[in-house]
């Protein structure tokens, strides 16, 4: 007996917050600030629907959702400072620390 499952953990924008927040870190165009949903689908109908923890950053042109942060001269200014800033500026690949920029790791390679 063969069981084929199809369905998935999908993203999805509720509302966005403001426009032309940040700058995408995969393509580097104008993102927004959004507040999304994650839908559970099976065979392609989404059967349930929850928030997302914190706002994100999400990209029109590529469909990039990237956690928001804020710039390191701000945040040693904001006292509440995001846990997730250290994962924006990381090469997905080596993990060394990169510019938010960048579009390649200067030390590996990998595109971001």
């Amino acid at each position: 007996m063969f069981f084929f499952f199809v369905g998935g953990v999908d993203q999805r924008v509720r509302q966005v917050l403001k426009s032309g927040a940040q700058s995408c870190i995969r393509c580097g165009s104008a993102a927004d600030l959004v507040e999304y949903e994650k839908v559970l689908k099976l065979f392609f109908i989404p059967v349930l629907r929850w928030p997302g923890k914190e706002p994100a950053i999400y990209c029109n042109i590529c469909s990039q959702f990237s956690p928001s942060f804020t710039p390191p001269d701000e945040a040693a200014a904001d006292s509440r400072r995001s846990p997730l800033l250290s994962q924006v500026l990381r090469c997905h690949s080596c993990s060394r620390a990169l510019d938010p920029d960048f579009r390649f790791c200067p030390f590996c390679g990998t595109q971001l």
